[in-house]
């Protein structure tokens, strides 16, 4: 019997945050995948945007924005490695790895962090005012 009224006593919610990061997981991998940069950013932003979101709304941190801003700049170096290896030269003036398009999916995946980055920062400043 006790068990049944304590479990009255919690009041139940949901979080709205699973499903932003399935839909960023998604259009994150479909524009990467497809090689559409608006779908890649636009997915990225979103996945990292829920991801801090989620992570703020269980506690485990205090605040989503330096969580935000890791996450961009975690991005933005993935995607310049990318982007740097796969625009090598190499004996047809091509790279083997720029025949497949990697040179512009990593541009997308830099630019989606650079953005996340700078969307963190004016967040910690709009929130700090």
């Amino acid at each position: 019997m006790t068990d049944r009224t304590e479990r009255a006593d919690r009041v139940g919610s949901s979080s709205p945050w699973p499903i932003f990061v399935a839909l960023g997981v998604v259009l994150s991998e479909t524009g990467i995948v497809v090689d559409v940069v608006p779908i890649a950013v636009g997915g990225l932003l979103l996945l990292s945007a829920s991801v801090a979101g989620i992570l703020r709304e269980s506690g485990y941190v205090s605040s989503p924005w330096p969580t935000l801003a890791a996450f961009g700049a975690l991005l933005t170096l993935s995607g310049v490695v990318l982007y740097g290896a796969s625009t090598g030269d190499g004996l047809t003036g091509v790279s083997v790895a720029d025949r497949y398009g990697l040179s512009s999916r990593g541009f997308a995946i830099a630019v989606a962090g650079v953005m996340t980055v700078f969307g963190a920062v004016a967040g910690r400043y709009r929130t700090a005012v």
